[in-house]
């Protein structure tokens, strides 16, 4: 399953699943659910954050964290 850290730039996902007890409490604050979509935004040199749009709010989340959250595609 494809998660956010696999995105290239430009691309899109919408976020099915992931362990709660592995995400801060502050990236579900700020809409990163199951349901949202999700946009790579840019990647920071050694691809580590990376700079996300999720529902109009831009966040840079770690790539270890990036790599717990999985996505769909869409086109």
């Amino acid at each position: 399953m494809p998660t956010i850290a696999s995105l290239q730039k430009g691309e899109k996902g919408i976020i099915t699943e992931f362990s709660v007890d592995l995400i801060p409490l502050k990236l579900l604050e700020m809409g990163c659910l199951p349901g949202n979509e999700v946009t790579l935004v840019q990647l920071a040199p050694f691809s580590d954050p990376l700079y996300i749009n999720i529902n109009g709010s831009h966040l840079a989340i770690r790539k270890e964290t990036a790599l717990q959250i999985e996505i769909e595609l869409i086109s």
